[in-house]
C-alpha cells in the first residue's frame, strides 16, 4: 500500500506518496489541497493508498530532502524513486533531468539530444513530473535562457535558480550514458530577465 505523507514547514507544503522501498511521487506548495491533488494525480493507476499522519522513515527523509532542495541546497541523500509504470522515455528524461548539476541550467533542446525526441517532448515530461522538485524540472529553461514553462508558475521556478545559483560565470560539459550536455550557469537565465523585464 502506498502511504501518502504531508508536512507543513515554513508556510510550504511538502508531500510524499511512498511505500516502504520508494517514493512514487512528490509535490510541494502553499496550498495544501492543491499539493495532495498533485501527488494523487501522479500514483500508478488503481494504486491503494492512505493518507498517514506519521510517515515512515522513507517518507521522512523524502520530505527532509524536498526541503533541501526547495530551499536551494544540494541533497545529502537521494531517495529510489518508483518509474516502472512511466514510460521508457519518461523514465529516461527524468534520469538525464536528475543530472543537471546545481547552480546550472540546460535546454529543453540539449536535453533532446541526450535523451532522444524533441524539445517539446522533453517539456510534456517535465510538465508531467512526478517527483519535481526532486528530479529539477526547474532547471531546464529555453534555448534563449527564458524560463518557459513551469507548474507551479514561472515566479517559483525564477525564485528556485535565485536560491541555487553558485556563482558560475561559464558554461560546461557533462556526460550523461557517454552523450554531452552543455549546462549553463543559472545566473545566465536570471540575468536575461532583469535586462528584458521578463521570463
Amino acid at each position: 500500500m502506498i502511504e501518502v505523507c504531508m508536512k507543513e514547514i515554513e508556510g510550504i507544503w511538502f508531500g510524499v506518496a511512498c511505500d516502504n522501498e520508494k517514493v512514487f511521487a512528490t509535490n510541494f506548495g502553499s496550498n495544501e489541497k492543491k499539493v495532495l491533488q498533485g501527488l494523487f494525480e501522479n500514483l500508478p493507476v488503481n494504486a491503494r493508498f492512505q493518507r498517514r499522519e506519521k510517515g515512515s522513515a522513507l517518507a521522512n527523509r523524502a520530505i527532509v530532502l524536498l526541503k533541501e532542495v526547495y530551499d536551494g541546497k544540494g541533497a545529502s541523500s537521494n531517495v529510489p524513486l518508483a518509474t516502472g509504470h512511466l514510460s521508457s522515455y519518461t523514465q529516461e528524461v527524468l534520469k538525464a533531468v536528475s543530472q543537471v548539476p546545481l547552480g546550472c541550467v540546460a535546454s529543453y533542446g540539449e536535453m533532446a539530444h541526450v535523451v532522444g525526441g524533441s524539445g517539446r517532448a522533453v517539456g510534456r515530461v517535465m510538465a508531467l513530473n512526478p517527483f519535481a522538485p526532486i528530479v529539477p524540472c526547474h532547471r531546464i529553461v529555453g534555448s534563449d535562457f527564458s524560463l518557459c514553462g513551469y507548474g507551479g508558475g514561472l515566479d517559483a521556478k525564477e525564485k528556485f535558480l535565485e536560491r541555487e545559483k553558485q556563482g558560475y560565470k561559464s558554461k560546461k560539459e557533462i556526460r550523461i550514458d557517454d552523450k554531452r550536455l552543455v549546462v549553463f550557469p543559472a545566473e545566465f537565465v536570471l540575468e536575461r530577465i532583469r535586462k528584458k523585464g521578463k521570463r
